[in-house]
């Protein structure tokens, strides 16, 4: 690692009213390194970076990268002066070509005469997506076709091909499967050979501890401090960030309780054209029944399915009353819940408010004689936000002014507001601090014991081994393995049934 100092933040200030996200936050980055950024949810840890990509305008202080004061006003502008991000959530534009999305912003080498020569940006677009060892997506295509996960290759691609001298990477392998964070640390290993530097955020302090030299700690928008990545251990950094002990209380310790012998839901012979082949199992009451697999086995499609979010669904989902889920409205009538994976599109309506998000599936239970009171919605969110204790202003705040754990928690408020007894929950805890994780597997547990049964879908094996009664493991698209909670249940059990 190089002793150059690269980047200086001096006294970086912004607020979103009444909120102060990043408080006077001053340090040094040097070139040659790579610098984990991490603080709780709501810490200001991605202000702070987008900021300094352009994306937010300064409120105060000063950014300085390689003695030059930087004035970006836009993501394009950082992209020129040397600065680029890989965000946390959808960077990537729908109705575009994958080549169109690699170089938005710098298409100039591609125009001649005001006319854009698309075969030679198709060209130089599927060079780099073959360097990359991305080749199986194809430049010509519209984004639309390719999932979240190829969607954030496309965006490691145009975040680095021009060799920025500082790239952020916010929370970007939670959306990939093993095989695609390997490929991005090799990215990062390389950025740090050349002398560039990296700036890794991320809620994973294991993956921060093993893929990072220093490490710099944000708390309520404050510079906590800077430490060396050899020099600590996780639980050093859970101090840093929430300025006290965390404690073990985190996964659940029970063991050998009997599931219910009460089902109520029934999966028969559930496909979905090149996703999912025949998948049939049942939920029981009480149960958390968790799902895991490498990224593209289906298992995320098993909750979509469930929710009868996929239109070319066959087979049937069925409650223990008989009634059989064929529809979005019906699941939703019947207490059926789903969070998705992908939260910004899929599970709230960013430029929405908190307020609506929450009240949305519950607005047929708070109408009187179909009227609705704005006093009555307004409470009922109140009431849901603040037992998910959600950082917030005020319930009429857009939701896309939260950080990631906080619209989690808006996601669980709305359907615990409803009232669900199915909960579909994909990816809960993705791109969410240690203490928001501790509070949603405390929330978990507390649903089971009132009889609630959760389907839980995730990438993360300690979780499914620490939250989930029993775990189905899924490979290419059906069921592969089934296993009940034990102690004596290991990582390796799971994955000799995933590759």
């Amino acid at each position: 690692m190089e002793n150059r100092v690269l980047l200086v933040a001096e006294n970086i200030d912004k607020r979103f009213g009444i909120t102060h996200a990043v408080d006077n936050v001053s340090l040094t980055i040097n070139a040659g390194e790579v610098r984990g950024l991490i603080g709780e949810n709501g810490s200001g840890k991605s202000t702070f970076s987008q900021m300094l990509c352009g994306i937010y305008s300064i409120g105060g202080g000063t950014f300085t990268l390689d003695g030059k004061v930087l004035h970006c006003r836009n993501q394009v502008e950082a992209n020129n002066e040397g600065v680029a991000i890989i965000v946390q959530e959808m960077g990537t534009l729908s109705g575009l070509t994958v080549a169109e999305n690699i170089f938005l912003g710098h298409e100039e080498p591609f125009m001649h005469l005001g006319v854009k020569d698309t075969r030679a940006m198709n060209k130089e677009a599927q060079r780099l997506l073959d360097e990359y060892g991305f080749g199986r997506i194809k430049a010509g295509n519209m984004i639309d076709l390719y999932n979240f996960e190829d969607r954030k290759l496309v965006e490691i691609v145009k975040a680095t091909y021009m060799k920025p001298k500082i790239l952020v990477i916010d929370e970007t392998t939670t959306a990939l499967s093993q095989n695609g964070r390997m490929e991005l640390y090799k990215i990062m290993d390389a950025i740090r050979a050349d002398g560039r530097t990296v700036i890794f955020i991320s809620h994973d302090l294991n993956e921060v501890l093993t893929h990072t030299d220093t490490v710099s700690v944000l708390r309520d928008g404050e510079y906590i401090a800077t430490v060396n990545t050899r020099d600590v251990t996780e639980d050093d950094l859970k101090r840093l960030m929430v300025g006290r002990e965390i404690g073990s209380a985190y996964y659940r310790t029970d063991y050998g309780e009997p599931i219910s012998g009460e089902v109520v839901l029934s999966v028969r012979d559930v496909s979905v054209p090149g996703q999912i082949d025949h998948v049939s199992f049942e939920l029981h009451r009480g149960e958390i029944l968790g799902f895991g697999g490498l990224s593209e086995c289906g298992m995320h499609e098993v909750g979509k399915a469930i929710f009868a979010a996929s239109w070319d669904r066959t087979g049937s989902v069925t409650l223990a009353d008989g009634t059989e889920i064929n529809s979005i409205p019906t699941a939703i009538a019947h207490s059926i819940a789903y969070a998705s994976k992908d939260r910004d599109n899929e599970s709230v309506i960013l430029n929405e408010s908190i307020r609506n998000n929450i009240v949305l599936p519950s607005l047929g239970d708070l109408a009187n004689h179909g009227l609705l009171s704005g006093k009555k919605l307004t409470k009922f969110a109140e009431k849901h936000a603040l037992d998910m204790q959600t950082k917030m202003q005020n319930v009429g705040q857009f939701v896309s002014d939260l950080s990631g754990g906080n619209k989690q928690k808006v996601v669980l408020a709305r359907w615990l507001g409803k009232g669900s007894d199915i909960l579909v929950l994909d990816s809960p805890t993705r791109g969410i601090d240690v203490k928001v994780k501790q509070a949603i597997y405390a929330l978990m547990a507390d649903l089971r014991r009132q009889g609630k049964s959760i389907i839980m879908i995730s990438e993360e094996i300690p979780e499914l081994l620490g939250m989930a009664d029993r775990i189905i493991i899924m490979k290419d698209g059906v069921l592969n393995g089934e296993f009940l909670r034990d102690p004596a249940l290991s990582e390796e059990d799971l994955i000799a049934k995933m590759v």
